[in-house]
């Protein structure tokens, strides 16, 4: 018997929403942002036959009147005209863009259009009930704002979503973000929106890009309340980071129960990761879709739409790491043991580093912390402090 059985077992588990063209979200060779883990996250799931073909959906680009739910008129020609050569540096610095986080590339809109189609294709399949769950690795651009591009995200295909969502279906949405940046364009677009919850567990900003996230930033007026923060210490490891996700996301699930999750999976907690400083490894990575995926169950009629995000260590966290979202979403059993000798064959000839060539990390991955008690207690403390407005009147 299925994992999750019931009277949805007419339609399809899930779907993987995929095209080749989300590569051409692409700001250069040299650029942190690469989306060539996407070809390498398909690769490795066919190479175990994980992935069968008939569970991809290709994608479509989103409207114009689409990305208006999320974005200003100005800014989305700005990005037009900075992708067909008709928008200098200068002009474009008041967008976000020609920036050295965000610099303009050739079709920007074209691309990023398309990246922001992938996750409406998602939304209509989970909310139509064409299936139960959907996933779209090439989203997650969780940091774009309504008029400026902002942290290699140029729209935000996640705000776009949710807004979407709500006007189509009328829906009740928690926003699961659970990469190391801290998921601040999606959270100021519903700050004051008591229909939306977001919840962000991130690298404290006191370290790190965008520097908000704050336990204090819980929303406002009609939104109070709905907008929770769990900004991590640096050097975090598995134990305390899956002890803050793990009661934070169910007691706010079960506060303020979404008629659908939308989870954003950010693999750039991993100790690997070059632009954090969270000592996470597979074992979160292993663990966060599995809540995700119970609470969906739960609480949403199993209505779960994934998405990807951050992750900088293309060639050995993000393949294994969005791997696991799959096999999770779908009931296959969370692959163990070697990764194909044929798929490390093909890539290592191209990877900059030694692959990881099994699916978990090895024991010993880097030197014991010396401040993990201290680590562990202040985010405990944290996690309280976060999750105030659960535990006391909010009169």
């Amino acid at each position: 018997m299925a994992k999750y059985a019931g009277h949805q077992s007419s339609i399809k588990k899930a779907v993987f929403v995929y095209s080749p063209e989300q590569l051409d979200y692409k700001f250069s060779d040299t650029h942190p942002f690469n989306q060539k883990r996407l070809e390498l996250t398909v690769d490795l799931l066919t190479s175990i036959s994980a992935l069968d073909p008939k569970d991809i959906v290709t994608l479509r680009t989103a409207t114009d009147e689409e990305l208006l739910l999320g974005h200003d008129i100005r800014y989305i020609n700005a990005v037009k005209m900075a992708g067909h050569g008709h928008l200098t540096e200068k002009q474009g610095e008041p967008f976000g863009i020609g920036t050295e986080d965000t610099p303009i590339f050739p079709n920007m809109h074209e691309a990023s259009a398309k990246i922001v189609g992938g996750t409406l294709t998602a939304c209509d399949y989970v909310m139509q009930e064409k299936s139960q769950h959907a996933l779209n690795l090439g989203g997650g651009l969780h940091h774009g704002f309504k008029g400026r591009a902002s942290g290699f995200c140029i729209y935000n295909d996640s705000t776009v979503a949710i807004k979407y969502m709500q006007k189509k279906y009328n829906a009740r949405v928690l926003y699961i973000d659970t990469d190391a940046h801290h998921g601040d364009g999606v959270q100021w677009s519903f700050y004051d929106d008591p229909n939306v919850c977001t919840l962000s567990i991130h690298e404290t900003g006191r370290y790190l890009f965008p520097g908000t996230g704050a336990v204090t930033e819980r929303g406002s007026g009609q939104g109070y309340g709905t907008a929770f923060n769990f900004p991590i210490d640096a050097f975090t490891e598995d134990e305390s980071f899956l002890d803050v996700y793990k009661t934070a996301l169910r007691e706010i699930t079960t506060y303020f129960k979404p008629d659908v999750i939308l989870s954003q999976n950010g693999a750039d907690a991993h100790y690997f990761d070059p632009l954090t400083h969270l000592y996470g490894t597979m074992n979160i990575y292993k663990e966060i879709p599995k809540l995700a995926h119970e609470l969906a169950h739960e609480f949403c009629n199993g209505k779960w739409i994934a998405v990807g995000g951050g992750g900088y260590d293309i060639w050995r966290v993000v393949p294994r790491a969005w791997s696991l979202i799959w096999t999770e979403m779908t009931d296959q059993p969370t692959p163990t043991g070697k990764l194909p000798q044929a798929w490390l064959d093909k890539w290592q000839k191209e990877s900059p580093v030694p692959l990881i060539s099994t699916w978990m990390d090895p024991e010993n991955l880097y030197d014991p912390i010396p401040r993990k008690a201290e680590i562990t207690e202040r985010n405990a403390q944290m996690l309280e402090k976060a999750l105030y407005t659960l535990h006391h009147d909010k009169s």
